[in-house]
């Protein structure tokens, strides 16, 4: 539990707590419809490596941390990363950088200088992601109690 969580509203409450299960429907859609498309049976196989692979990325130490400090702070250049991100070395950060740039969550923006700018971004597909991501983040908010009801 975090130290000192976020006291919300009651109302507010009740409404992310209602986002989260409309979201918790959507991902049970989905897999029907994908059943369905399969011959009305959830391959298991398939939608563990489908699963794996797609969080993957997410998994790795400090790429989580980058793709929320950019989701979360915007654009911003590396010095202003590695202040940020409280521990990673340069040599981590701009390997992170480099592979989430290869894989299409965040893109590299070179301002030619003098003196030479490079700023990180998510692209829409690293901020869709997030977007994705949103309501387990919250739902893990709410199971850690990060967020409380007043």
């Amino acid at each position: 539990m975090i130290e000192n969580p976020m006291i919300i509203p009651r109302e507010s409450m009740k409404e992310v707590e209602s986002c989260i299960v409309t979201s918790e429907g959507m991902g049970a859609r989905i897999r029907q419809i994908l059943a369905e498309s399969h011959g009305g049976e959830n391959d298991v196989a398939w939608e563990v490596e489908a699963a794996v692979d797609a969080l993957e990325i997410f998994t790795s130490r400090w790429t989580i941390e980058i793709l929320a400090t950019l989701y979360i702070a915007g654009d911003r250049r590396f010095n202003e990363l590695r202040h940020l991100l409280v521990g990673i070395s340069s040599r981590t950060l701009s390997d992170k950088l480099r592979k989430s740039t290869g894989n299409g969550l965040i893109e590299r923006e070179v301002n030619e200088g003098p003196p030479v700018r490079v700023t990180y971004r998510l692209t829409e597909h690293g901020k869709r992601a997030g977007r994705l991501l949103g309501s387990l983040v919250a739902y893990m908010k709410l199971r850690h109690e990060s967020v409380i009801s007043e």
